[in-house]
C-alpha cells in the first residue's frame, strides 16, 4: 500500500502553538503514523462528512480529512478536547 502524503492547514499549526510542547510532540507523531494506516484503530468518522476522521492523543483530538483518490491526509484541527468542537 502507498504511503499518504500529510498537509497541515496554517490554521492547525497556530492551534499547534497553543498546546503545551510535550503534547505538540505526541500529537506530531501520531499524525505521522497516519502516513502508512489512515485509518487506524480507534479512530472515528465524524458524521456528516464521508473524509473527516477523528484520533484522540490523551485530552487532544485531530480532526483530518482523508483523500483516497490523491492518497492525501489533510489535518483541520488539533485541540483540547474541551474545545475541539467549538466554533
Amino acid at each position: 500500500m502507498a504511503s499518504y502524503q500529510i498537509e497541515w492547514r496554517k490554521s492547525t499549526k497556530r492551534d499547534l502553538k497553543a498546546i503545551a510542547p510535550a503534547q505538540v510532540v505526541r500529537i506530531v507523531e501520531a499524525v505521522g503514523k497516519l502516513a502508512d494506516e489512515p485509518r487506524p484503530s480507534g479512530c472515528t468518522n465524524l458524521t456528516g462528512s464521508d473524509c473527516a476522521c477523528r484520533i484522540r492523543i490523551c485530552d487532544y483530538r485531530v480532526i483530518y480529512e482523508i483523500y483516497d483518490g490523491k492518497l492525501l491526509i489533510e489535518v483541520i484541527k488539533a485541540a483540547h478536547r474541551k474545545d475541539i468542537y467549538r466554533k
